[in-house]
């Protein structure tokens, strides 16, 4: 709750296309499911005055979200936006389309139809969270989609400086969440505590790391046919990094091609894995 939303949810763009999708399911909500009893409000107004009138009714209260995107988005250049701040931006959204929905509701005529205010905000509550809620929920999961299917992309476009192709591997945290995607030829190792792991990499000559919440385990199981190999509880090597293997009293220690990096154990657990895959570097 305490990290950063991702930038596509306040992205002009991406802004816009909410907006635009919101209006949409809201219009065929509200004229598929006729919420508040608005249909028996207007007896003789005919399908295609109805339609009209209440596409006009909600383009007006649309404009309650367009208003908030804009000062979202304006706020983002300015202040972080974590989860719980957009949970509680979208909670004011829906306050706010409701008051509208239900000063709406009370004063404008209805042909002597009366309801009660506080009957009135409770449902408008209930069906504008709904209006809001859904294509919120869509437009989300398709940002997110766009968003890993352009960084899948741009991965298989990327070349080395040889004009190779440059392998990147791509880190997931524990829900699947794409948070980082470094060149294999950057990778040095992999350090694990608990249900971390801080990967250690090189980024433009200089050692960086970045903690993902995952665990090793996971990670291992993502990376099988790469050169990442387990050869500790604690960590993952980058075979293509080894410089050094050699055999001390407290085992296997591996040493990397970068300096300032600490040797790396082999433990007796997975002697004979690594073994094996280090075989296939040997020549």
């Amino acid at each position: 709750m305490n990290e950063k939303i991702p930038a596509y949810l306040y992205e002009k763009k991406n802004s816009i296309t909410m907006i635009l999708f919101t209006a949409l399911f809201a219009l065929l909500f509200i004229n598929l499911f006729q919420p508040f009893g608005s249909r028996e409000w207007y007896p003789g107004v005919s399908d295609t005055k109805y339609f009209a009138f209440s596409s006009l009714i909600i383009l007006t209260g649309m404009l309650v979200v367009v208003i908030s995107r804009v000062i979202l988005t304006y706020r983002s250049k300015q202040h972080s936006i974590l989860y719980w701040h957009y949970g509680l931006w979208i909670l004011a959204e829906i306050a706010a389309m409701s008051i509208f929905y239900t000063l709406f509701a009370q004063f404008f005529p209805k042909d002597g139809v009366t309801r009660d205010i506080s009957e009135s905000f409770r449902q408008s509550l209930y069906n504008t969270a709904l209006v809001l809620l859904l294509p919120y929920a869509i437009s989300w999961l398709y940002f997110s989609w766009k968003e890993k299917s352009a960084l899948l992309e741009h991965m298989g476009q990327e070349k080395g400086v040889d004009g190779s192709p440059k392998m990147l591997i791509a880190f997931a945290d524990e829900k699947g969440e794409l948070k980082i995607s470094i060149a294999t030829e950057n990778l040095l190792y992999i350090e694990s505590a608990d249900n971390y792991a801080t990967i250690h990499y090189l980024n433009k000559l200089k050692l960086s790391h970045y903690l993902l919440r995952n665990s090793l385990k996971r990670l291992e199981e993502h990376l099988v046919d790469t050169s990442l190999v387990r050869c500790h509880r604690s960590y993952m090597v980058n075979m293509d990094r080894v410089k050094i293997l050699k055999k001390e009293k407290g085992g296997i220690m591996l040493e990397l091609d970068e300096q300032n990096t600490p040797d790396i154990p082999v433990s007796k657990t997975y002697y004979e894995s690594f073994m094996q895959a280090f075989s296939r570097y040997t020549v």
